[in-house]
């Protein structure tokens, strides 16, 4: 912020009346601030505000991470009323207490898993492949040369004739 900006910035305060109420700080350093409801220089009420103050004000965007749920919470007014420093600790300790048993029920199931796949599997089958499916005689004897149905069992595609290429000439 330049100092420009600083001084504008001041300088919008004192006439709009606008005054600033210190809330609370996050372990990252972020300040939170609350500026209650007020009427302006043109009799207009302005509604309530809940601002952080970043802890590195180079940075613009926040990214995941970089304000505490509860704080978060409290900006966007799903929670009334700001979280206490020792309320963030317990909730943090609760999050990695989680973290830890999460992680030692997955490893855990992965190990059970991995056995009782093994015992519930029975062996594999040797199995014998003949022709295609697509095939007319899968899983049926292969053709002969001689057509061995009758008229009541014929079949399309149980005789195959002979290639004799004398025939075609």
């Amino acid at each position: 912020m330049g100092w420009s900006q600083g001084l504008f910035r001041a300088l919008w305060r004192a006439l709009s009346k606008e005054a600033k109420e210190h809330v609370g700080t996050d372990p990252f350093g972020n300040k939170y601030y609350y500026i209650p409801e007020y009427k302006n220089w043109r009799g207009q009420t302005i509604r309530e505000k809940r601002i952080v103050e970043a802890a590195n004000k180079q940075e613009t965007d926040y990214e995941v991470g970089d304000i505490p749920t509860e704080w978060e919470a409290w900006i966007r007014r799903t929670r009334k009323t700001p979280p206490t420093m020792e309320e963030i600790l317990k909730n943090e300790k609760y999050r990695e207490e989680i973290k830890i048993k999460s992680q030692d029920f997955y490893e855990k199931e992965k190990l059970l898993s991995k056995e009782t796949i093994k015992e519930h599997l029975p062996p594999p089958i040797q199995t014998q492949i003949k022709g295609h499916a697509s095939a007319p005689y899968f899983g049926k004897e292969e053709p002969s040369v001689a057509p061995t149905s009758t008229g009541k069992t014929f079949q399309p595609g149980s005789w195959i004739p002979q290639d004799d290429k004398s025939q075609n000439q």
